[in-house]
């Protein structure tokens, strides 16, 4: 039996792009049909309304109905991860408490970004919104967007309570990452922020991923995952080297950008992203589409 199952969140899951519709609205039919997808193609659940999801553009109406609908869809299937946190403590725990209420099975509290808290004030604010709710809090560590680094000390002492159950790790530093892992309690769950850094997680003693990649080659991912908590560690980690080119592909300018043009591309719309962001200059969408001609596509295409 596979050990994927062992966690109601699951090790694989995909932090998924929000779809447009021609008028740039949300086309929450299409979400739907995504999240379906990519169940089917590996993945144990989805992160909604998160960087991938473009939430810095998506209104509070929006979000919440993106929570409702992409967990109707999935039902008991798979998982629904809310992005609600922000670098307001009281509009997230407002959004957190109003996302609980859509029946999602857990959110993901992003690091404040733009005002710059201390380790006392990201221990505050994250302990208040945790407190704010009942559903298992996942916290999102990515300075490269936020500027602010969460600590590990201050991780291991989130860890402590309850319903802050894992952390995603974007930070790219192991050996924070490893001193995390280590000072956490055990059922702590640790996951991947980054696409290629899963398999030096996971050889850390990490949980899994909260991947973009995963759009495009979950079952990869989730294959990969499988053969290293089975002991085929050669094996996983040969077939991690193989998907980072596509990683990297993926990433030449900001994410959500390449994905949503990959998905374009492979013939599952998803649209445009919203302003700020902007379609692939030619350069870099030459580039992606070069790289996907290398990779067995794992999503199913719509007829």
């Amino acid at each position: 039996m596979s050990k994927l199952g062992k966690n109601k969140l699951g090790r694989l899951l995909t932090a998924m792009v929000t779809p447009f519709d021609a008028r740039g609205e949300v086309d929450y039919q299409q979400a739907k049909k995504l999240a379906l997808a990519l169940l089917d193609s590996g993945s144990d659940g989805v992160v909604v309304s998160g960087t991938t999801g473009e939430s810095p553009t998506l209104s509070r109406e929006e979000k919440l109905r993106l929570f409702a609908e992409t967990k109707s869809a999935l039902g008991k299937r798979g998982t629904v991860v809310a992005g609600t946190g922000s670098y307001n403590t009281k509009e997230s725990q407002e959004l957190t408490k109003e996302a609980e209420k859509t029946g999602v099975d857990a959110c993901l509290l992003v690091v404040p970004y733009y005002n710059r808290p201390t380790q006392q004030g990201l221990w505050e604010h994250f302990k208040a919104i945790a407190q704010s709710t009942t559903l298992p809090c996942i916290i999102y560590n990515v300075p490269s967007r936020t500027v602010t680094n969460i600590a590990a000390d201050t991780i291991i002492k989130l860890s402590q309570i309850d319903n802050i159950v894992g952390v995603k790790e974007a930070s790219g530093n192991l050996g924070q990452i490893a001193e995390i892992i280590q000072g956490t309690r055990k059922d702590f769950l640790v996951y991947s922020g980054n696409d290629n850094d899963t398999f030096p997680i996971l050889a850390l003693g990490g949980y899994g991923v909260i991947s973009v990649a995963s759009h495009l080659v979950g079952i990869q991912i989730k294959d990969m995952i499988e053969k290293f908590l089975n002991g085929e560690v050669a094996e996983a980690a040969s077939t991690h080297r193989k998907l980072l080119p596509l990683v990297n592909a993926l990433f030449i300018i900001p994410n959500p950008m390449p994905v949503k043009w990959a998905l374009n591309y492979l013939g599952f719309p998803v649209g445009k992203p919203r302003l700020p962001l902007l379609e692939p200059d030619e350069k870099s969408a030459n580039l992606v589409q070069a790289t996907l001609r290398n990779y067995k596509i794992d999503l199913p295409i719509p007829g």
